[in-house]
């Protein structure tokens, strides 16, 4: 019994300290917002009383609200433009067979290896070629495809019952039809799940945006 219970201690204790751990930015974001930026530099901890001074200089520095608009308008695009093609290329890679499907695939997923860091030159060449640079539609288009996306999907897929697209089929319908009309509607969970996915990578990217809008009207 004594064991049992040292180690449910340990358990907590585990968990109590990874709590605070996850927890510490978001208080120190707060506290930082309350501060002046001497205060923040020397590392205190506690709440001060600069934050409508902070807020102050934010709103009259900033386009806060361009901010915002801009930020949402490319996560929103991005998000139903990477939903569309990731489940389509998807649902094209469980329900067409090939020869070459799955050396395809295996291609795709390899390809998750490569990092971004070796793909920025060729994309930001790319870019500059279809005359896309310091336009919000260059950056969208170039997040709209997501290897793990396709994968996540083709995973969920792999459960969906096949003889129901097939009974579709011998009634006549257009693999489009199928595909709007009974994958979607049934893959309601796992089209949510990618959304957020996908919003989440949009909304805190950083290093590319900064790259391909290169005014402060295009970046606020």
């Amino acid at each position: 019994m004594k064991k049992i219970r040292i180690s449910r201690i340990l358990i907590y204790l585990f968990l109590i300290v990874m709590f605070i751990i996850s927890v510490f930015p978001f208080y120190w974001m707060i506290v930082g917002m309350t501060n002046s930026p001497v205060d923040v530099i020397k590392g205190k901890m506690t709440f001060g009383n600069h934050l409508l001074n902070n807020a102050k200089i934010l709103f009259s520095q900033y386009d806060v609200k361009r901010i915002f608009f801009n930020s949402i308008k490319i996560s929103v695009l991005t998000v139903i433009g990477s939903l569309a093609i990731s489940s389509m290329a998807a649902y094209g890679f469980e329900f067409y067979p090939s020869k070459v499907r799955e050396k395809t695939y295996a291609v795709i997923l390899l390809s998750m290896m490569v990092p971004f860091a070796a793909l920025m030159i060729p994309l930001f060449r790319l870019i500059v070629k279809l005359k896309l640079l310091n336009t919000h539609a260059g950056l969208i288009l170039t997040s709209l495809a997501s290897v793990f996306i396709i994968f996540f999907f083709r995973q969920s897929f792999k459960s969906f019952p096949k003889e129901i697209i097939q009974a579709a089929r011998v009634d006549g319908a257009g693999e489009f039809k199928i595909f709007t009309s009974i994958v979607v509607p049934s893959m309601k969970s796992t089209y949510a799940a990618a959304a957020i996915y996908s919003f989440m990578t949009s909304w805190n990217a950083y290093l590319w945006p900064l790259i391909i809008l290169q005014t402060d009207k295009q970046k606020q």
